[in-house]
């Protein structure tokens, strides 16, 4: 997919045209958008972007993050500390954002949506109420490895670091999980699975290949 350069502003702009214009394939009365990056990549400020012009043409939205649904410390660490494999597909409790986030926002649902889980400095239940969506709201779901789990998004944006960037812009101390993201890429392909790619190499001029 060719690239260009564009603004996080003309980015965020464009992403919430295609949000306004689109509707939920299931008849779901809420969208569902998928904000799919390493931590390196700013997921979660470019969520909390689009979140803010949403809001400002009118839709309701709850942002989520994938970090509030990290399954407890005796299970993410029961191969070890620095574990890749378990880092890629056994941290992150899918079953629960199935059950908790998406299955609210599904077709006839309630649309009260837990917005976490699991506390992973006490490592336990955070025990935060419901959030109600109301209809013709938009769930903005942002953390690694999103894709591939065939969540029911309506839209999907990768974030895209090459492996120079991300090593570069990871935490020495988080190497271990470099191998994790390779997997995903060999794996499941995002750039080629998202909706939207955009390449985050260097944060300040992002580049993108548009929106298919």
């Amino acid at each position: 997919m060719r690239v260009q350069a564009i603004t996080w502003e003309r980015m965020t702009e464009a992403v919430v045209d295609r949000v306004m214009e689109t509707k939920a394939e299931d008849g779901s009365p809420w969208l569902r958008i998928g904000v799919d990056g390493a931590p390196a990549a700013p997921g979660g400020e470019f969520a909390a972007r689009v979140g803010d012009a949403l809001r400002t043409r009118g839709r309701g939205v709850l942002t989520v993050g994938t970090g509030g649904f990290l399954r407890p410390a005796s299970l993410r660490y029961e191969y070890g500390r620095e574990d890749p494999d378990t880092y890629f597909s056994g941290w992150f409790d899918t079953g629960a954002l199935w059950r908790e986030v998406f299955g609210p926002l599904e077709a006839g649902g309630s649309g009260l949506v837990l917005p976490d889980l699991w506390d992973p400095v006490t490592d336990r239940a955070t025990r935060s109420p419901r959030v109600a969506l109301p209809q013709g709201g938009v769930l903005l779901l942002h953390g690694p490895f999103l894709l591939g789990h065939w969540f029911p998004f309506d839209l999907t944006v990768h974030l895209r670091l090459s492996a120079a960037a991300l090593r570069r812009r990871t935490q020495e101390s988080e190497h271990w999980t470099l191998p994790a993201f390779q997997r995903y890429e060999d794996e499941v392909g995002p750039a080629e699975a998202a909706d939207v790619l955009v390449r985050v190499d260097d944060p300040r001029h992002p580049a993108w290949g548009g929106i298919g």
